[in-house]
């Protein structure tokens, strides 16, 4: 038979296990009350409200793209109207400078083609009949020229906005001369020229300058930029 001082021990053991128990049971009560307190967070389909106002961009507020015109793009310095109306007054006044007979007087000869500039002192000396001994032999011979154009490329398009001199077009013209003498053709010249043309108001070109494509490289040295 256990003694008194036995049952003692064994009833404190059973009262601290008990003990024990109940503070774990406490504890995983705890931990799994916590993660149920916010249960928007865990779930996927739960998102945060809108906020007021654009997110990113600088569009307006109706949805369209602020700035520029109606279709978003830029109004062309040229239409193409106008770009045919200036490739025009550049090949009709290159054709006229390259276009003649010995009977031609330089001043009747001069005057349609000059019309067609802005009346620059340096195109007025251009736009000439061939002189001194070229002429003789035009002249001895019978001769004649007959001149084509074609437009190339364009070099510069521009607008001058501040000095108000209106739109320039600077245009590559490949132009041809075929002479013949005594009714008989000799030779063919052909060569590139710079044109440039002035909008005179109103879609009206007139040719503002003339000069030899690629003049300025005459004379180079071969190890020029080395």
């Amino acid at each position: 038979m256990d003694s008194p001082a036995d049952n003692k021990r064994t009833a404190a053991l059973a009262l601290a296990i008990l003990g024990l128990l109940m503070v774990g049971a406490l504890v995983v009560l705890t931990v799994f009350d916590g993660d149920d307190e916010s249960p928007d967070a865990a779930d996927p389909s739960v998102t945060s409200a809108p906020t007021g106002g654009n997110t990113g961009g600088s569009g307006s507020s109706d949805g369209k793209p602020s700035g520029g015109g109606a279709s978003g793009g830029v109004d062309p310095i040229l239409t193409e109207a106008d770009a045919a109306a200036a490739h025009q007054r550049m090949t009709e006044y290159m054709v006229g400078l390259n276009t003649y007979t010995y009977t031609d007087k330089n001043a009747s000869w001069a005057q349609p083609l000059l019309a067609l500039t802005t009346g620059d002192a340096q195109l007025k000396q251009d736009t000439a009949l061939p002189t001194g001994k070229v002429w003789a032999t035009c002249v001895a011979t019978q001769c004649a020229s007959r001149g084509t154009a074609t437009v190339v490329r364009d070099a510069m398009v521009a607008d001058d906005l501040v000095r108000g001199s209106g739109k320039t077009v600077s245009s590559l013209v490949e132009a041809k001369a075929t002479r013949s003498e005594n009714g008989k053709e000799t030779v063919t010249e052909s060569n590139s020229w710079l044109v440039t043309v002035r909008d005179s108001g109103g879609g009206s070109w007139q040719v503002s300058s003339v000069s030899l494509f690629g003049l300025g490289n005459v004379g180079a040295s071969d190890q020029a930029g080395e």
